[in-house]
């Protein structure tokens, strides 16, 4: 029996006005297709589960819906519309977009059953990794003055180090510059990575 999650409904609810409509048939349509089915949440947007393996996603953006099968090879979903947007189906931004409902109903079953079988979702090639950033002198000056900033910044890995000197140095104003400076010293006192407010959705 399908699992539904009152998140999913509150997702759809907030959703433009085109998107939910979209949205709510391919819930309607996952369910259809694998009955078991249990709903989640991953990364703030709507995820269906099968044995434990995500079986699909879906997401609402301003203009347009994608729809994502993992398990799906090169030859399912829409190939003429990948690269559109995220997901196997190109931007849907009306239900005409998506294939039939008998067709999204077969390549989620085969998806089931390729979770059943014990397939894996190939691991993605990790890109090399970025050369160091050099701090500019005016942030490396604001942490040496807060010592709980000066030793959270000088254990931060690499990414982390570089996701603040690159929001500090894409700041177009001098006095953009100077709050981004003033906030990062606050929150890296704090042991804040840079993108903290998103860890966690």
């Amino acid at each position: 029996m399908s699992t539904r999650d009152a998140r999913i409904d509150a997702y759809i609810a907030k959703a433009a006005p085109f998107a939910r409509p979209i949205l709510e048939h391919l819930r309607a349509v996952v369910h259809e297709a694998c009955p078991g089915a249990e709903e989640t949440l991953k990364w703030s947007a709507p995820h269906f589960t099968h044995g434990g393996k995500i079986l699909a996603g879906m997401a609402a953006f301003k203009q347009h819906v994608a729809f994502a099968v993992p398990m799906l090879d090169a030859s399912d979903g829409d190939a003429g519309k990948r690269g559109e947007a995220m997901g196997h189906y190109g931007r849907i931004t009306a239900l005409p977009d998506l294939p039939a409902r008998r067709t999204l109903v077969a390549q989620l079953r085969k998806a089931a059953k390729a979770i059943d079988g014990g397939a894996t979702l190939p691991r993605s090639k990790r890109a090399a990794p970025k050369p160091a950033l050099p701090a500019p002198e005016d942030f490396t000056r604001a942490l040496a003055e807060d010592a709980a900033a000066k030793r959270h910044f000088a254990a931060f890995p690499p990414g982390k180090q570089r996701d603040y000197v690159e929001w500090i140095v894409e700041a177009k104003q001098p006095a953009t510059r100077e709050r981004r400076i003033t906030q990062a010293v606050e929150w890296i006192a704090e042991g804040k990575a840079r993108n903290w407010k998103y860890e966690k959705c």
